[in-house]
């Protein structure tokens, strides 16, 4: 596996491959590599000739008082991780690769709800660094876990209107036995609060209960299943749980076809969110 520092060398490497006719990958990840990371890099390297990591914690996506300067950067071992994977290629700038920018992207009406409501700026910082990502790696086959729905939703809307070279792959949430789904933040949970967590996997499969077996059509009978349910959990401060269109992410008032459900919330000092697909159709 190949380490560097250096947006040049990547470009490089990558202009390499695609001239030999070798599918590329690209998983960005601000590094605290878990299962669920080690899942997505090893889909890319079963479906691409070079799989690229990127491992940069992006500045730009931090708000104030939020956690930049305590996020995890354990460098040799996400490299371990990365490698065992299947990376053939991870680039770790440092913190100069984010700069100053006097240009950077925006992000409308996608980055107005759910976690954009919450962290102003959030998805202009997630958008200017995936798009300096996407202009070093080139024509590429990106790879954007399932997990951070909205940042899916966003990254395949910037591909769209900005006509990039690039194929957004969707990878599954990976969960823990009890239904948590991973995350670098979940390494902040005290035992007492890991035991809490997956009360937003629960609620979430409330809500998809309404749906899919009860056959409720009501948007707000199925938001309030899922507030129910996390009610029940006395460590879990609840931000949201929505009902959403998959594609705009407005919230539904009439369940028809597929959704999507939402969850987020606050276990002690940590930020969890989460989500899964429902369908009214289904039987």
């Amino acid at each position: 596996m190949i380490v560097t520092d250096r947006a040049e060398e990547l470009r490089d490497l990558l202009d390499k491959a695609r001239g030999e006719a070798k599918r590329v990958g690209l998983h960005p990840t601000m590094g605290a590599l878990h299962g669920g990371h080690r899942a997505n890099i090893r889909k890319m390297a079963a479906e691409c000739d070079v799989a690229a990591v990127s491992i940069f914690v992006n500045p730009l996506q931090f708000g104030p008082g939020e956690d930049f300067d305590a996020y995890p950067r354990p460098l040799d071992d996400d490299l371990a991780q990365a490698e065992e994977a299947g990376a053939d290629l991870v680039l770790a700038p440092g913190p100069q690769f984010a700069g100053h920018p006097l240009i950077s992207v925006r992000v409308t009406q996608l980055a107005d709800v759910l976690e954009g409501a919450a962290r102003p700026g959030h998805f202009d910082g997630v958008a200017t660094i995936v798009t300096k990502l996407f202009a070093i790696a080139g024509p590429c086959f990106a790879y954007f876990a399932e997990k951070d729905y909205q940042q899916l939703v966003i990254v395949r809307r910037l591909v769209s209107d900005l006509c990039l070279p690039v194929v957004v792959v969707t990878c599954p949430t990976v969960r823990e036995p009890d239904g948590l789904a991973l995350s670098s933040r979940n390494a902040y949970l005290s035992p007492g609060e890991r035991h809490a967590a997956p009360v937003l996997y629960w609620s979430l499969l409330a809500g998809k209960r309404v749906i899919e077996e009860q056959k409720a059509t009501d948007g707000d009978a199925v938001r309030a299943a899922m507030v129910s349910v996390a009610g029940r959990e006395p460590l879990f401060q609840l931000d949201y749980a929505d009902v959403i269109d998959p594609s705009t992410l407005a919230g539904v008032t009439t369940v028809l076809g597929e959704v999507r459900l939402v969850i987020a919330g606050r276990i002690g000092r940590t930020r969890l969110l989460d989500n899964v697909a429902a369908n009214a159709e289904e039987g």
